[in-house]
């Protein structure tokens, strides 16, 4: 095949996005497909030019003030149509698609070229977080555009599922994430890197992700009461200052990559989640693998990972009770926390990103047989307004 991938995210960063976006380069690589990426540059001029056999190119691309880390495509569709022309794919893969995926939508459209758009970051919801909760129902509109536009929507998670159902958008499958069991083991646990961390002998309770406010990371200041334990955050963002004078005691590691993650992740007694905005959340996957029990929210991707009892604790969002109890259970009980972890392991040791890039590959396939969607409105119009908006 010939395959365009379309990231609102690249390298250098680090995100959930990221990484399903290089695994399934790595599967194409070795599939022998001819690959385009597009991408927004990083102001800095470092993103790669090639990546897995697939050609890089990086559009102009401004960073969000709130937020220096998140960069936001520029430009109109024009570019990336010639893009798409030059290189004349098979089907265009959207990777989280909001800006530079709506571009893209519009491109492939007037190319005539099916479009697979994953659904991956559930943007509406940050509205309320950032303090424009006014803003969540144009944001919708935006995504649904956009899905209503795919010939197959795919989506990590039953919650997600349903939530773009509830917006209408047809066509919609689960594609869930692989997770490297061999980098995310209980073999990597480190015991001196324990003692350099509890040097009292306290339990871990660790938290790995971006370091922004829909992530909620404030709702560890209720562990505070939970006798025999350390915060551990790894992870770095907009928030790391605010974080620091709320958590005090903390350990901030800062953003940790590729084997010292799964050192770190292995060597944790407790994973803590209380993101209530996650899609599917691949970090408490990482979790399971290395064996280690995971608290996490009630809502959203985390329901379908945490078996509640068996691999860790789900609790009702904002029942920050709840969470120091679950907490408290799993560190004040040695045998339960090793038999959480077990069951954690087994539990998603199988699940192979090369399996789950066969299905996406699947995928493409689907689309391209289907061809395009009827236009959910005339053409005429949705040009005029792609014009207004570049």
């Amino acid at each position: 095949m010939r395959i365009a991938i379309v990231a609102e995210s690249f390298l250098p960063q680090t995100n959930g996005v990221v990484t399903s976006v290089l695994h399934v380069l790595q599967h194409l690589e070795r599939r022998g497909d001819d690959v385009l990426v597009i991408v927004p540059d990083s102001g800095a001029g470092d993103v790669p030019t090639e990546v897995h056999g697939a050609e890089v190119v990086a559009v102009p691309s401004w960073s969000l003030p709130m937020y220096p880390d998140v960069r936001v495509a520029t430009g109109g569709v024009v570019r990336i149509q010639r893009l798409l022309q030059e290189f004349r794919p098979d089907v265009v893969h959207l990777a989280s698609p909001f800006v530079l995926g709506w571009r893209a939508t519009l491109a492939a459209r007037e190319l005539g070229v099916p479009t697979v758009a994953i659904y991956q970051t559930d943007v509406p919801a940050y509205a309320a977080e950032y303090g424009m909760p006014w803003a969540e129902r144009l944001l919708w509109r935006r995504v649904c555009d956009i899905h209503d536009r795919a010939a197959l929507t795919l989506a990590p998670s039953t919650s997600s599922v349903a939530a773009l159902e509830a917006q209408g958008v047809q066509r919609v499958r689960i594609w869930r994430r692989g997770v490297d069991s061999a980098r995310f083991s209980p073999a990597h646990r480190d015991e001196a890197l324990r003692r350099e961390l509890a040097p009292n002998g306290e339990r871990l309770v660790g938290f790995v992700g971006r370091l922004a406010p829909e992530k909620q990371v404030t709702d560890l200041a209720a562990l505070a009461g939970v006798p025999g334990t350390r915060i551990v955050v790894v992870g770095d963002g907009p928030d790391r200052d605010k974080l620091a004078a709320a958590l005090p005691g903390a350990h901030f590691t800062g953003m940790l990559h590729g084997d010292e993650l799964g050192r770190h992740v292995a060597s944790l007694d407790v994973m803590v989640h209380p993101g209530e905005t996650e899609t599917f959340c691949q970090v408490i996957q990482e979790g399971l693998a290395a064996g280690v029990p995971v608290v996490a929210v009630a809502k959203g991707g985390p329901l379908d990972l945490v078996d509640h009892s068996r691999t860790g604790w789900l609790y009702a969002p904002g029942d920050l009770t709840a969470l120091a109890n679950h907490v408290r259970d799993l560190t004040g009980d040695e045998s339960k926390r090793r038999a959480f972890g077990t069951a954690a392991r087994r539990a998603v040791q199988d699940r192979r990103w090369s399996s789950i890039c066969g299905e996406l590959v699947g995928h493409y396939a689907a689309a391209i047989d289907s061809g395009q969607p009827e236009e959910p409105f005339p053409l005429g119009l949705l040009r005029k307004r792609a014009r207004s908006r570049a």
